[in-house]
């Protein structure tokens, strides 16, 4: 498993658990140190007891460097270049990295989000470095479906969708999930599986925004869009999402631009979507920055403002693409008195972190930003702002 990452990590502990040998390689030596102790680096429920099981019993080890193997799995990040160009830099490292070892029958698969055509790119590298394995080899895309927070629930009962660069690479990597998965295993092409882990966030992203752009039309309206959403879910074939602070994550802030880099013509909807939740993030500093303002009207003072959240989703501690955490650095930035509250984590690049009741004494202004459940069952009060629903 190349990749310790929020999808690496729990994967290998997966497949180590049905008492398959697995090495975790990660550039990170704190990372390879931590896993070899049977502890864990991330946040996920349930993985650090399974983790401590399969280390213990001798099933995973981590090391910087791949080691000879009968499959390999990339789950490296493929962060943005330039403007919002996927960045497969990192799969081709990976890819690189596994050279020395591959040998012929070795199962590659890559399960890091891809635009089309990185995994035929990843197959022209390895004939040309290794033109002795020419055809001798296997290789398949199948991304990962999982809920931070569920993560290895989701990894063993979620369908797969399991595409191949040909028919024998697709029936070779649908016998290796069959290991651990007990979701439905579908078979496809590589193309095809690269765009469904696309198109999958990038439909999620579409509705989302709708939800979002919702929320600042009754905002100017005067509704509470808690309420309007609750009363037209009713209607038998109407299931609209609930609006936030914006988007987060590495998968649906992250993947609709995949698909607009690629097809930039044809994707409309899906490029109006990314900016109307990212639009969405800088009118919940808007309208935070006014509630400050009225507050040094009204009393004199700079308003103290506690941020509620600094995680993209509840109950988890990833930041990744947070808005959330956006909208603190910005609020800060811009000279803000800013105090942060992120059950999940204790520190981050210097922010001033506090407890809840700590935040509550201390603030002037409450804005909640993450639905987390340490902050579920508060009565609303007029200088607590809710952007994620905690009072709805």
């Amino acid at each position: 498993m190349v990749g310790l990452g929020y999808i690496g990590l729990p994967t290998a502990a997966l497949i180590a658990s049905r008492g398959l040998q697995v090495t975790g390689v990660d550039i990170h030596q704190n990372v390879v140190d931590t896993i070899n102790k049977g502890e864990i680096h991330i946040v996920e429920p349930d993985l650090d007891g399974l983790v401590h099981h399969v280390v213990t019993k001798g099933y995973l080890k981590a090391d910087t460097k791949p080691k000879e193997a009968d499959v390999y799995l990339i789950a490296v990040p493929t962060p943005f270049k330039g403007d919002h160009e996927p960045d497969i830099s990192y799969v081709e490292s990976a890819t690189r990295a596994i050279l020395p070892t591959l040998k012929e029958g070795s199962l590659v698969i890559i399960e890091s989000t891809s635009p089309v055509g990185t995994t035929e790119k990843m197959q022209t590298i390895i004939h040309t470095e290794r033109p002795d394995l020419q055809d001798k080899i296997y290789m398949a895309y199948c991304p990962e479906r999982v809920l931070p927070g569920n993560v290895i629930h989701e990894l063993e009962y979620n369908d797969r969708a399991i595409g191949g660069i040909d028919e024998a690479s697709t029936e070779a990597a649908v016998s290796f999930y069959r290991y651990f998965v007990k979701g439905e295993l579908h078979k496809t092409n590589a193309k095809t599986a690269e765009m469904c882990k696309l198109v999958e966030n990038s439909s999620r992203d579409v509705q989302i925004a709708f939800a979002n752009e919702l929320s600042m039309i009754c905002d100017k309206a005067g509704i509470n869009v808690w309420e309007l959403i609750n009363l037209a879910n009713k209607h038998p074939r109407v299931n609209i999402l609930q609006p936030g602070t914006g988007v987060g994550g590495h998968c649906i802030a992250v993947d609709p631009w995949f698909i607009v880099s690629e097809f930039p013509e044809e994707s409309k909807i899906i490029r109006n979507a990314r900016e109307i939740n990212n639009f969405k993030t800088q009118w919940v500093i808007e309208k935070i920055k006014n509630e400050a303002l009225q507050f040094k009207i009204d009393n004199g003072r700079d308003a103290k403002i506690a941020c509620m959240g600094l995680a993209f989703k509840p109950n988890i501690d990833d930041l990744r693409e947070s808005p959330a955490l956006h909208v603190v650095e910005q609020l800060l930035k811009d000279g803000f008195d800013v105090i942060s509250v992120e059950p999940n984590i204790t520190s981050h690049n210097g922010l001033t972190i506090l407890s809840k009741s700590e935040a509550e004494k201390e603030s002037d202004i409450m804005c909640y930003l993450v639905r987390h459940k340490e902050f579920l069952g508060e009565e609303r009060e007029a200088r607590k702002l809710d952007f994620c629903g905690v009072f709805r």
